[in-house]
């Protein structure tokens, strides 16, 4: 997982930065906590082979296509969404029952070489022309 730049003496980029890493995981922890909350298989540890974990995710992901298709009306309450000032407006997923009683898992606190250099070059993207995006300068 990508760590954030530490908040002290922080660079214009690197405030930036950790904003679009923080906007991603939210991303992220939207799309997995709605198939999670619809798909408790996805709230627990698979003992399976990797193959059959794929199929097992890919098949969550036609279902949950499906239904967006079959009822659309239940859709747009379950993401995070973002008011004009910046602040989240927590997702229905978020109170789901099946999300009660998952535990956060932490990996080991390494900080790596690569990891840094990637960042470093996330940053600089995120900060080039080709990678900004219009509001990021409002938000940090």
């Amino acid at each position: 997982m990508m760590k954030p730049y530490s908040n002290r003496g922080m660079s214009r980029e690197e405030r930036i930065f950790n904003y679009r890493l923080s906007r991603c995981r939210r991303v992220v922890e939207n799309a997995f906590g709605i198939l999670g909350n619809r798909f408790q298989v996805l709230m627990s540890t698979m003992q399976h082979h990797p193959s059959t974990v794929r199929l097992i995710v890919q098949t969550c992901m036609v279902l949950h296509n499906l239904m967006r298709v079959r009822y659309p009306c239940m859709q747009n309450n379950l993401v995070d969404l973002q008011d004009v000032d910046g602040n989240i407006i927590p997702g229905e997923w978020r109170r789901g029952l099946n999300m009660q009683d998952t535990v956060t898992i932490h990996g080991p606190n390494v900080d790596n070489r690569e990891g840094k250099k990637i960042r470093n070059v996330l940053k600089h993207w995120v900060n080039s022309p080709v990678g900004a995006v219009p509001w990021q300068d409002r938000m940090i």
